[in-house]
C-alpha cells in the first residue's frame, strides 16, 4: 500500500545528536529522514533536491548560523516547516529564529516522545514553544502604532538594541555610516534622549521596538 511519508532533513553539527535524532525519527514509519547535514550551506544547496516537509535546525552552526539558514531555506521553499532544535530555551536567539520563519522549537535535551510530539504539532499547524518565548512573540506584534519614529529609524534602533555598531547597522541596511549616524541623531531628538541606553530603554517602555 502506498502512503505519504513526511520528508525531514536534520541540520545539526553534533554527530551524536544528529544520528540520534535520525534514528528516532526513522523509527516512525510515516516519517523519513531524507538527509542530515552538519552545516547550513550544504542543506541550502541541496534543499530543492531533498524536498523536505520539515527541517530540524540547530542554531549554533559553523559558517552560516541557523537563523540565517532558516531565512535562506524559506526563500527557496516558503512552505517548508522549520523546527528549531536548540539548547537555549528562552533566549533572543530562539525569538530571532521564530522571526526568521521557524514554526517552533524543541530543546536538545528533549526525550524521544517530545521530539516526535514537536514534529507532529508543527505538522498539525501548531507552534511548539515555551510560554516565555510565546510572550516575546506576542509583545513584538504589539508595537505602538503611534510611534514618532519612521520605519527606517525603527529598524536602526532595533539593530542598536541588538548591540550592533554604526558600521554594522550601515552594512546591514545598505546605507552609509554617516546616514546611520544621522538616523540615530534623529531618534535621540524625537525620543528626547541623549544616549543609546536611554533611547533603547524609552523605546522598549513605549513599545516602539
Amino acid at each position: 500500500m502506498q502512503y505519504f511519508r513526511t520528508r525531514i532533513i536534520i541540520v545539526e553539527d553534533n554527530k551524536t545528536v544528529r544520528e540520534g535524532f535520525a534514528l528516532i525519527i526513522n523509527s516512525i514509519s510515516k516519517y523519513f529522514v531524507v538527509n542530515t547535514y552538519d552545516n547550513c550551506e550544504d542543506a541550502i544547496k541541496n534543499v530543492k533536491k531533498d524536498k523536505p516537509d520539515i527541517v530540524l535546525m540547530d542554531l549554533e552552526l559553523p559558517g552560516i548560523s541557523g537563523i540565517e539558514g532558516i531565512g535562506e531555506i524559506k526563500k527557496i521553499m516558503p512552505n517548508v516547516l522549520v523546527l528549531v532544535n536548540t539548547i537555549y530555551e528562552n533566549s533572543d536567539l530562539v525569538f530571532q529564529a521564530l522571526c526568521a520563519g521557524a514554526s517552533g522549537y524543541i530543546t536538545k535535551n528533549s526525550n524521544h516522545s517530545e521530539l516526535l510530539e514537536g514534529i507532529e504539532e508543527v505538522l498539525q499547524g501548531g507552534a511548539p514553544m515555551s510560554s516565555k518565548i510565546a510572550k516575546m512573540v506576542v509583545t513584538s506584534f504589539q508595537k505602538n502604532p503611534n510611534s514618532p519614529l519612521s520605519n527606517r529609524e525603527t529598524e536602526v534602533l532595533e539593530l542598536l538594541a541588538k548591540g550592533k555598531s554604526y558600521s554594522m547597522i550601515a552594512k546591514e541596511l545598505f546605507i552609509t555610516k554617516e546616514t546611520a549616524k544621522s538616523h540615530i541623531k534623529n531618534i535621540y531628538s524625537k525620543l528626547q534622549v541623549n544616549s543609546k541606553s536611554e533611547a533603547i530603554a524609552k523605546a522598549t517602555q513605549d513599545k516602539l521596538i
